[in-house]
């Protein structure tokens, strides 16, 4: 089950719209769920949409009478049958902050794996480049009208979830997310460590990178107590990265514990949190950065940000302490 960050990640959502559209087929499929997290939006004082086009006949009518009276709060909206339903979804007013459109599944790329996130440029060159990349053959021809409502100004964010039982809340108020987001405007800002809460999320984001292999476990008592030494990337206010600063000697500070949310691998994050970090120590004094990773996703980035592999002995005592693990340079 994932952790919820219910205080933290409601605060930039109370007294605003969030908007669910969600087609005939998978509503009736996913009802109970799709109603019990749309109530739970509505209990932390989020506003809400539901459009969905259930024809308006006899076969459905215990449907839609159960669905108004389990969300009296909600505004819900049933588009026509014959009328294309993305296109009127994105043509409503209502969109401007975020809109979610639960599907059978959240959007793949061409090896099969969820896209966490995107922004309209790179959803726009995947149709282009990939073609496949976009596996839900449905929704493939939405995607170009989404854009286009994104780079307008005329919706926030938009989501593809999968429907089904916490979608909505797990892709609101978890780390990791439960689909795909595409925007444009995510806020950047890198930051020390402030709080208990950014400890307990600092602490989530470090166990995902445990339990793949590529760092050494750290408790988050000792996040806690060095919390003074870790510094976060926060978009739009919410955690989604972090590194800790290992003083070696005057002028070589490591990069440790250095680690990115899923939700928001491949959006240059990581380079974001490495040079807003390299900025923040060279004003410290620090000249000399090296980090230490088996992970091929770090390397990569670290060659990417002007690092180079080193073998030395200047740093054999840092070096016993992780035998076997490549280390990285970087002088400025």
């Amino acid at each position: 089950m994932p952790q919820l960050y219910l205080d933290e990640y409601s605060k930039n959502l109370v007294g605003r719209r969030v908007c669910i559209a969600c087609r005939e087929g998978i509503l009736r499929d996913n009802f109970s769920g799709i109603v019990a997290d749309i109530k739970f939006l509505r209990r932390y004082g989020i506003k809400t949409t539901l459009f969905h086009n259930l024809p308006n006949r006899f076969a459905n009518r215990k449907l839609l009478i159960k669905m108004d009276k389990r969300l009296p709060e909600t505004r819900i909206v049933r588009i026509a049958a014959d009328v294309d339903f993305y296109q009127a979804v994105l043509a409503s007013d209502d969109i401007a902050f975020k809109l979610i459109f639960l599907e059978r599944r959240y959007l793949i790329d061409d090896k099969g794996l969820k896209i966490n996130s995107l922004t309209t440029g790179r959803a726009r060159s995947s149709m282009a480049e990939f073609g496949e990349l976009v596996a839900n053959v449905n929704f493939r021809a939405a995607l170009n009208q989404i854009c286009e409502k994104i780079e307008n100004g005329c919706c926030e964010r938009v989501h593809i979830l999968p429907a089904g039982k916490n979608s909505i809340k797990h892709e609101l108020f978890t780390i990791e997310g439960s689909g795909t987001m595409i925007a444009n405007n995510f806020a950047e800002e890198f930051r020390r460590v402030k709080s208990d809460e950014d400890v307990a999320i600092v602490n989530r984001i470090l166990a995902m990178y445990k339990s793949a292999g590529y760092l050494k476990p750290r408790s988050k008592n000792y996040v806690s107590e060095n919390k003074h030494r870790f510094y976060v990337t926060a978009i739009d206010g919410i955690i989604v990265g972090c590194v800790e600063q290992k003083p070696v000697d005057e002028k070589t500070v490591e990069l440790g514990a250095l680690a990115i949310s899923t939700r928001f691998r491949n959006q240059r994050i990581g380079v974001f949190t490495v040079s807003a970090f390299i900025d923040r120590m060279q004003e410290q004094g620090y000249r000399r950065f090296i980090s230490l990773t088996r992970n091929p996703r770090l390397q990569a980035l670290f060659a990417k940000v002007g690092f180079v592999p080193i073998e030395t002995d200047e740093f054999v005592a840092r070096q016993k302490i992780s035998p076997g693990v490549p280390m990285y340079i970087k002088i400025v």
